[in-house]
């Protein structure tokens, strides 16, 4: 009976000795069941840390400069972004519109850029940090699929795409209806109709548009206009491709002169070189009917929402008239592709930090802008809700041309050239003739090989 009972202690310690036996041993055996080598404790230690790596607390930057609904949507997408990725914090920077790019610029120079921006994409402004090689390539990290064709193409380069869009913009003639159908006015079809609707307005003491021009880009839209009116839909691309008409064209000079016209018979606030439209004087003109007409992008219509809701009764819009003898058409238009997001190459989270632009640039976030920002979707699938943007959405659609912003096609010195001059001319400062040549002679240093 003692053998037997020294047997049974005997079983039981041998099982004791079996069940605290060493772990690594037990997944050495793992690892050459699947077929792999054998893991020692420092690779098995290697990989707790690995695994602890994606639950590291990380933080991303992002900047931009949406405002109002739009604004809202991108803070909505971040909140998803944050929901699905519990570890990361995204800190959000919103900024004006004019100081964000010198910001951007300068934070991109000192090599300490967000980890996710928005531009507008183009050849211009975009395309000089793209070939400084600041920003990643996301060809392969997002489904292009997703995306209208024209406005992926607004961060692609080289057949490399670096950004995401979200939306797209046309610049058409903002006016007040009820202001219109007070004084018998009815939408011009030409240069000699605006010009009409303007001496209407003044007879009744409305300046004929608000402008703000302290930022150079809100005249541009005027000058564009103007120049494609008068030198068809190939007068630009020829100058910036130098393949034929340069920036010093008769066409370009044309449109100076009548821009200059528009000055002189009063059509702008006075004083319209120094007003900010970031702070919202050109809008409030419109508010308090102080003024009639105002051109700019669709996402207008977001600062009206969120600044004058009651206006947007009042609002509707028209396309820029033709000129007669001039080349390009009513059915022409001006406008762009923003926001465009894309990530610094110098991201040290990267990888999350393309997740945030997929994220960003969705059919949700577009789908949100479509519905409460007026935004034209740059992402397939998107239903307008709203009747005014899908009245811009048709617009869009049926334009037989889209000219892109100047300020952000072109390399930033020209873009600046252009800018400079285009408010010189507003200020009678300069004459056509002398800010055509300032803009060509620019060229020809940064364009011609």
């Amino acid at each position: 009976m003692k053998k037997n009972l020294l047997w049974l202690m005997l079983v039981v310690l041998v099982l004791v000795m079996a069940a605290c036996g060493p772990s690594d041993d037990q997944t050495g055996s793992d690892t050459d069941a699947e077929g792999g080598e054998e893991t020692n404790g420092a690779d098995s230690e290697g990989s707790e840390e690995e695994a602890g790596t994606d639950e590291e607390e990380i933080t991303l930057t992002l900047w931009h400069i949406e405002t109002g609904p739009s604004g809202e949507a991108i803070d909505a997408a971040v909140e998803r972004f944050e929901e699905k990725n519990p570890n990361v914090t995204v800190e959000v920077s919103q900024q004006e519109n004019d100081p964000y790019k010198s910001q951007l610029s300068v934070a991109m120079g000192g090599g300490n850029p967000p980890d996710v921006f928005s531009s507008w994409g183009g050849g211009g402004w975009l395309e000089q940090f793209v070939r400084s090689d600041q920003v990643r390539d996301i060809s392969n990290d997002i489904d292009q699929d997703i995306y209208v064709e024209a406005a992926l193409s607004a961060a692609t380069f080289d057949d490399k795409v670096y950004g995401a869009p979200i939306g797209m913009a046309v610049v058409p003639v903002f006016y007040n209806k009820d202001m219109f159908e007070e004084y018998g006015i009815e939408e011009p079809e030409t240069f000699e109709d605006l010009k009409g609707i303007i001496e209407t307005l003044k007879s009744n003491d409305i300046t004929p548009f608000a402008l703000a021009n302290q930022s150079k880009w809100t005249g541009s839209f005027y000058l564009m206009y103007l120049a494609e009116r008068m030198g068809g839909t190939d007068l630009f691309s020829e100058a910036f491709s130098r393949s034929g008409r340069g920036f010093d064209d008769e066409a370009y000079v044309e449109a100076g002169h009548k821009l200059q016209e528009l000055v002189e018979m009063e059509a702008f606030p006075e004083g319209v070189n120094g007003m900010n439209y970031d702070t919202g004087q050109s809008r409030q003109m419109l508010y308090t009917e102080s003024a009639g007409m105002m051109i700019m992008g669709n996402w207008l219509v977001n600062n009206v929402r969120d600044e004058m809701p009651e206006f947007e009764e009042k609002l509707d819009f028209f396309l820029f008239p033709s000129i007669d003898g001039g080349e390009g058409e009513k059915t022409h238009v001006v406008g762009g592709v923003a926001p465009v997001f894309s990530v610094s190459e110098s991201s040290e989270h990267s990888e999350a930090a393309v997740e945030l632009v997929k994220e960003l640039a969705s059919l949700e976030t577009s789908q949100a802008m479509a519905d409460n920002a007026g935004d034209i979707a740059a992402v397939k699938g998107v239903e307008y809700n709203d009747p005014y943007t899908q009245r811009v959405s048709e617009l869009l659609e049926e334009a037989e041309f889209m000219q892109t912003y100047y300020d952000q096609t072109l390399p930033p010195e020209l873009a600046q050239v252009h800018l400079d001059t285009t408010q010189a001319l507003i200020g009678l400062s300069i004459t056509p003739e002398e800010a055509m040549a300032q803009v060509e002679e620019k060229a020809k240093e940064l364009l011609d090989e």
